[in-house]
């Protein structure tokens, strides 16, 4: 294979074989759509321009999000990434050596770059797919004589979400306030338990039509990619309110994903069968031998305003995850729900067989009787404190072949109260 147009470090995330969708500007470039290639960014309005993008029609590379790319395909997603491929480390990257003034307006250093959501994102929906977040979940709250309710092993349990309030990785979370109970009536002030979430989501590509469902042997050619994502839950505020009908304020705040789209088809090197469901489900939801996911390895750092480096508080792997992403879409669809490019479908929290896999500080503290400690600083956690900064990394590795997801990161903010 030829080298690449630009340097790529051997543990770079964004290795040859990544290729990943994210949109960016610059000090002088408008919102535009990219790829990222080592520290560079592949420009695809530039590449469009000098003719090197001859798949699509030119128009797709003028917009700043994804969606009409989306909306495709996946055979049209197939040519544009060979057409990629080719920039970065085919026959045009070899001419591209030998004529820098065009290598350095399509590859720009990505210290120079600044993202954003990569979609407008129309609808977002949270899937709870962890057999073992929901028993651990169940077994904090109700014990573990009645940790599953009946119906989460029938099917993919999830919520609605609210979609204005998706960020990228990096922006800042203001701590939230609320309806809280009390020891008799319930009161308003700053959440007290703020808490972390960590997730992966994918970006829906084609949809459906209203009243038609995707059958599940079909869902994955309306997967376009893969992003990491931390679903902030404010854990007193959802005590209180979730009876009768779930997640509302307590997750309404924000939700944070990484940059960086993976493609489905960077990952079909790392595909492993899916854990084995029992009891069997109903038809609409068999996969048989179809039945895979991805080796996607996960962790989490926090790192407090005393500490000098992150600490990593857990390690988990999208392979845990009992509900597939076929799964999920087969059952969304099944009443005939519409789902559109740009859609966001999220995991749930990831956690793994044992604590140093468990995807949330409500699980990492056991409903607060065993605190989280912080080596560095002696401090301990039970829940988020102002000023914690929680990074999420994900990478799939096979021998030489790397790809990684970048990095979800938020700061926790003071609460601002409502003004008197």
């Amino acid at each position: 294979m030829a080298t690449p147009a630009v340097y790529v470090a051997e543990d770079s995330d964004f290795s040859i074989y990544n290729l990943p969708y994210g949109v960016f500007e610059t000090t002088s470039l408008d919102k535009r759509l990219g790829v990222a290639i080592g520290d560079y960014v592949l420009d695809l309005r530039e590449a469009a321009h000098q003719g090197f993008l001859s798949s699509l029609d030119s128009q797709y590379f003028q917009q700043s999000d994804f969606n009409d790319i989306m909306q495709l395909d996946r055979k049209a997603w197939k040519l544009l990434r060979s057409d990629i491929q080719d920039v970065v480390y085919g026959k045009t990257s070899e001419w591209l050596k030998s004529n820098r003034g065009v290598l350095s307006k399509l590859f720009i250093p990505m210290h120079q770059v600044s993202m954003h959501l990569p979609a407008k994102i129309g609808d977002y929906t949270d899937f709870y797919s962890s057999k073992e977040h929901a028993t651990n979940v169940g077994t904090i709250f109700r014990g573990p004589d009645n940790a599953l309710n009946p119906n989460w092993v029938h099917l993919p349990v999830g919520y609605h979400g609210r979609s204005s309030s998706i960020v990228v990785s990096g922006q800042d979370i203001r701590r939230p306030c609320g309806q809280l109970k009390g020891n008799q009536d319930p009161y308003y002030g700053p959440s007290q338990a703020l808490d972390f979430e960590l997730e992966m989501a994918f970006f829906v590509g084609q949809g459906n039509s209203l009243f038609e469902s995707i059958p599940v042997k079909a869902a994955r050619d309306y997967i376009f990619g893969l992003v990491l994502m931390n679903d902030w839950s404010a854990r007193d505020i959802q005590r209180w309110e979730y009876v009768p009908l779930g997640p509302f304020g307590a997750k309404n705040f924000a939700t944070s994903i990484s940059p960086w789209i993976v493609p489905l088809e960077a990952l079909e090197p790392f595909q492993v069968p899916a854990p084995v469901q029992e009891p069997k489900v109903l038809d609409y939801l068999e996969q048989g031998s179809d039945r895979n996911t991805f080796d996607i390895h996960l962790s989490v750092s926090l790192q407090s305003t005393r500490m000098q480096k992150p600490q990593v508080i857990c390690q988990s792997n999208f392979r845990y995850l009992y509900w597939t992403m076929e799964q999920q879409i087969a059952h969304h669809t099944v009443t005939g729900c519409n789902l559109r490019p740009g859609d966001l479908l999220a995991s749930g929290t990831i956690s793994g067989p044992d604590a140093t896999s468990f995807g949330s500080m409500l699980e990492l503290s056991w409903g607060g009787t065993k605190p989280l400690q912080l080596t560095e600083t002696q401090e301990q956690r039970v829940y988020l404190q102002d000023g914690d900064q929680v990074t999420m990394h994900g990478y799939c590795q096979k021998e030489n072949i790397r790809i990684g997801f970048g990095q979800c990161q938020g700061k926790i903010l003071p609460a601002k109260p409502l003004a008197a």
